[in-house]
Parts: structure tokens; sequence; C-alpha cells
């Protein structure tokens, strides 16, 4: 037999075991996750015997296409040793990838599980191979998967930085715009979507006045010629509070009032509860003093939920 035809053989027994790994990895883990699911011990153990029976017998009948090259598999018992270490090396890959995955809220696969359980267990086939050299080529391939493999765990369990966490998020970087804090206040929290930002400045002994940031257009209520929202069920009256600002009272039983600034086509609005003359004052300040928010007052965003 010459060099190629050998070397296609082997290719295609490593490419045979592949694929009856990604098979195996999948059926296995999707029936492990019905078993933890169904809250059975005795369920996933039978799921955990049951499969490494299937597993060994699978690649046991596939042993027997591979004598010629493959000296251990030519006695019955050998073939259930190939098949046995084969399998081990298979799930202990597909098992390490899911442990470095998991984190406090699931799991993360980093790379795609089934072809990667079918690449393991190549590699344990690949160790059965005749000669020192094809193991020791097998051992590096294989740390360098496991290096490779933990270092996507490693870097997916990293914090998203700011700008991945808006990217990810589809925020509109224009309304990223805080005021800054009148006196006593301090800017406590934000919160960012694709259409809207909003900056919450709290003051011990003052109500909180919450800046929500818009595109001019977003808001969908009924509203008159003004811009003034059309009372729905409790009164509402607006007026002119000078430098191109609105003031907008509601006098039902939640009373509140919004402060408004159409500038650049975005809606700065300032709510506060109450009529006093302290919060209106305040919100004044927030939107004489608006600016683009730094990188340390957003913060906050990186605490909340980023989309995959």
């Amino acid at each position: 037999m010459d060099r190629k035809t050998e070397a296609g053989r082997l290719l295609a027994h490593l490419a045979a075991v592949a694929g009856i790994g990604c098979v195996l990895t999948a059926v296995q883990f999707q029936a492990v996750m019905i078993a933890l699911f169904a809250d059975s011990a005795a369920a996933l153990v039978a799921v955990l015997v049951v499969g490494a029976a299937l597993g060994m017998t699978a690649l046991a009948a596939l042993a027997t296409s591979i004598r010629g090259f493959v000296p251990l598999t030519r006695r019955a018992r050998g073939r259930w040793v190939w098949a046995a270490g084969v399998y081990a090396c298979g799930t202990a890959g597909a098992v390490a990838a899911v442990a470095a995955n998991l984190r406090d809220d699931g799991l993360h696969l980093t790379v795609a599980l089934y072809p990667w359980g079918g690449v393991c267990y190549a590699l344990g086939a690949a160790f059965f191979l005749p000669g020192t050299r094809t193991r020791l080529v097998t051992l590096a391939a294989a740390v360098l998967l496991a290096a490779g493999g933990s270092y996507l765990a490693w870097a997916a369990a990293q914090p998203p930085t700011l700008a991945e966490w808006l990217t990810a998020n589809g925020v509109d970087r224009a309304l990223l715009r805080v005021g800054e804090p009148p006196s006593g206040y301090a800017l406590e929290d934000v919160g960012a979507s694709e259409d809207s930002f909003g900056a919450t400045y709290a003051r011990p002994d003052a109500p909180d006045l919450h800046l929500s940031v818009e595109r001019i257009g977003h808001d969908t209520r009924r509203a008159d010629a003004r811009g003034c929202p059309v009372p729905f069920g409790e009164p509402i009256h607006c007026s002119d509070d000078g430098e191109g600002r609105q003031l907008v009272a509601y006098e039902g039983d939640y009373e509140r009032r919004e402060l408004r600034l159409r500038r650049n086509g975005l809606v700065h609005t300032v709510t506060f509860e109450g009529d006093g003359r302290a919060g209106l004052s305040a919100a004044r300040h927030l939107l004489r003093t608006l600016r683009s928010a730094t990188d340390a007052e957003l913060t906050p965003l990186l605490d909340r939920p980023m989309r995959d």
C-alpha cells in the first residue's frame, strides 16, 4: 500500500470516528439535559450507563474496519479496549468543554459542542495509531486544542467593555447625555436601550430626578399643536418655562412634573414628583448643563443584561 492510499485510509478513519463522536456527543448531551430537568437521579444514571454502552458498541463496530492499520483492534478484546479509550477521550473533552463554559446564569458555550466532541473522539482514535511520532503529534494537538478552548472560555468569562455592551444592545450613542448634578444630588443610576437613555439623580432629603433622552417622535402619546400630551384620565397642564423648555404638570392621583427640552432632534425630559420649586430649579439645572456622558458615568450599564 503506497503512502497516499494509507494516508487516505487514515483520514477516512479519523473522519468516521469524528462523525460518530459528533452524534454521540449530541445525543448524550440532550439526554443528560432531559434527565437533569426531570430531576431524577435514576434517570441520570440510566442515561449515563446506556449512553456509554451504546457509544462503545458503535465504536467497537467501527473498529472491525481498521484492523489493517491499528494492531490493537485485531482481536475482539482489543477492539473493546480501543472503543473504551476513544469513548473516554471524546466524552472527557465534551465534559471539559461544558464545565469550562458554566456560568452563574447557565451554560454559555464558546465553541460548538458537538463538533468539539467529534474532534476529541478523533484525537482519541489518533492516539491509538502505531508510531511514537504519531502519538506525540496527537498529544501536541490535544494540548493546543485544550489551551485554545481554555482561552476562549476565559475570554468569554471576562466582563464586557462599555463599547461592547453598547454595540451588543444596539444603543444609539447620541442619546447618552447627562446633566451636571444639582447641588446635593448625585448621579445614582443609568439605563439605556436602542431608543432611549435614562439617568436617575438622588438626594437624601428630596424626591429623585429622572432624566430621559429620546428621539423626537418616539413618544407615541397624542399631543396638541404645542406638544402638550392630550389628557387621558388626569388633568394635564403645559406652560412655557423659557429657554425652549416646556413644563408639563400632571395633577391626577400621582402628581408629578416633567420639564422638557427639544434640541438637535432629541427630547430631554426631567421628571420629578410634587410641585415644589426646589425640584423645578434642579430640573432646570440639569437641562442647562446637558453634555455627553463619560465612560465612568455609564459604567453602571455593565451591570445590566447584554444581548448575546
